[in-house]
C-alpha cells in the first residue's frame, strides 16, 4: 500500500501522538508499504527513508499547531496515496480530509487529542461546545474514525460522529520490562533518587498543565519516600520551582533504554492528568511491573482494572492519591502482586500486533471506496 501520514505532531516533539506516529511508520517500513509524512516539524527531509513534508505552523500553548499550505493539495495528488491517516486531526488534518473528501481518497482519521478538554484546562472552556462541533465536523470528513478506548469512542459517538472503530495503542513489552530494576542505568538513578532506598515514586511524561503534576504536592510529607520526575516540557520551570525545597528529583526527558531505566527504578507510578484519551505511559509502568495509581476517568479506566492492576482514584476526592500511594507503601505483596498482574495485561499488546489491526482498517476503507466506486 501507498499510505500518506499527516499528522499534527512530530519529530523532534516527542508525545502520544509523535510516538504513535513513529510506530506505525516502523511497521510499515517493516512490511514494505510506500509511505510520505505530513507534519509542522521534522528534523530532516526523510524518516526511515520515507520523505517528509514540512507544512506551516503556529505556536498554540508552546506547541507548534500544524497549518495547512498551499501545496498539501499537490503534494497528496502527487503521492497518490491508496489511503490518508490523519493522526490527530486539527487545522492540517482538516485540509487534508477535505481533499480525499473531495478526490475521492479513502481515508482514516485517528483521534488522539482531547483539544477541547486541554483547552479548558487553559482557561478557555467556554470554547469547548465550537469545538466539540468542530471536532465533529473534522472526523465526519472520514472514511473511518479510530479511538483508542471504548470509552472515548461512545463520547465521538455522542458527538454525532459516525463509523466509529476502537484501535489502542501498543507497548514495547521488551524494552519495558521488570528485569531492568537491577541495570545499571536504573541502579545509579535510585542511588541519585533514594539514596537511602526509600520507596520511589514516580510520574513519566510530559510537563503540561493538563497532566497535573502539581498535584504531586498531595504525596509530600509521607515517610519514607521520595520522588521521580521524568519529562520535559512548558511547566518544567514552574515545577522546578515549585518543588525546590521537597525531595524530588527532575530527571528532564528521556528516551529509550534510559526512559526505561528510569521506569524500573520506580516502585510506584503515578498519573494525575484527567483528560487523557489513552495513557501510553501508564501501559509503560506495567509493562515494567510498576503497581499503578490512576484517576478514574478518561484512558486509565481502559488500562487500569481496579484492585487487579492497580488503583483507580475519583479526582474529586480530597487525599484520594495520597491514600492510593500510602496503601501501596505500607504493602509490598499488593505493590508486587498488582505489578505483576498488570505486566501479564499488556503482555498482548505489543506494536507489531497493534499496528497489524492498522493495516486492516487501511484495507477496509479501501476496499469500501472502491465499492462505492465500482457501484457507481
Amino acid at each position: 500500500m501507498k499510505i500518506a501520514v499527516v499528522t499534527e505532531s512530530f519529530l523532534p516533539q516527542l508525545n502520544g501522538v509523535t510516538n504513535s506516529v513513529v510506530r506505525v511508520l516502523e511497521t510499515l517500513h517493516a512490511d514494505g508499504h510506500e509511505a510520505i509524512v505530513i507534519s509542522p516539524t521534522t528534523p530532516g527531509d526523510e524518516h526511515l527513508g520515507y520523505a517528509v513534508h514540512r507544512s506551516g505552523s503556529l505556536p498554540l500553548m508552546r506547541f507548534p499547531m500544524g497549518v495547512p499550505h498551499r501545496a498539501l493539495q499537490s503534494t497528496l495528488e502527487a503521492f497518490a496515496p491508496d489511503v490518508v491517516h490523519a493522526a490527530a486531526p486539527f487545522l492540517l488534518g482538516r485540509k487534508a480530509l477535505a481533499v480525499c473528501a473531495r478526490t475521492g481518497i479513502p481515508s482514516v482519521a485517528v483521534y488522539q487529542t482531547d483539544v477541547a478538554g486541554y483547552l479548558q484546562r487553559y482557561g478557555v472552556g467556554f470554547a469547548r461546545p465550537m469545538l466539540d462541533r468542530f471536532v465533529a465536523g473534522v472526523h465526519a470528513l472520514a472514511d473511518r474514525t479510530l479511538a483508542p478506548t471504548p470509552q472515548t469512542a461512545e463520547q465521538l459517538g455522542r458527538l454525532g460522529i459516525e463509523n466509529v472503530h476502537v484501535w489502542g495503542r501498543g507497548v514495547d513489552s521488551r524494552l519495558f520490562h521488570p528485569v531492568r530494576r537491577e541495570s545499571p542505568g536504573a541502579l545509579a538513578l535510585r542511588e541519585r533518587a533514594a539514596p537511602n532506598g526509600e520507596l520511589l515514586i514516580g510520574y513519566v511524561g510530559r510537563l503540561a498543565a493538563e497532566k497535573q503534576v502539581g498535584r504531586l504536592h498531595e504525596l509530600i510529607g509521607m515517610p519514607g519516600a521520595r520522588f521521580l520526575v521524568v519529562g520535559d516540557g512548558p511547566e518544567r520551570p514552574r515545577l522546578a520551582q515549585a518543588f525546590a525545597h521537597d525531595p524530588v528529583t527532575f530527571t528532564g526527558q528521556l528516551q529509550g533504554p534510559e526512559l526505561a531505566d528510569a521506569f524500573a527504578a520506580l516502585d510506584v507510578f503515578v498519573h494525575f492528568g484527567t483528560e487523557e484519551t489513552f495513557g501510553q505511559t501508564i501501559q509503560e509502568a506495567q509493562a515494567t511491573g510498576l503497581p499503578v495509581v490512576a484517576p478514574a476517568v478518561g484512558g486509565p479506566l481502559h488500562l487500569v482494572d481496579e484492585g487487579r492492576t492497580g488503583l483507580l482514584v475519583d479526582p474529586a476526592e480530597r487525599r484520594g492519591f495520597r491514600r492510593a500511594v500510602e496503601r501501596l507503601a505500607a504493602d509490598a505483596t499488593l505493590r508486587a502482586r498488582l505489578g505483576e498482574a498488570g505486566r501479564r495485561a499488556v503482555l498482548g499488546r505489543s506494536w507489531e500486533a497493534n499496528n497489524r489491526q492498522l493495516l486492516e482498517h487501511y484495507r477496509a476503507v479501501i476496499a469500501a471506496t472502491r465499492a462505492r466506486a465500482g457501484a457507481s
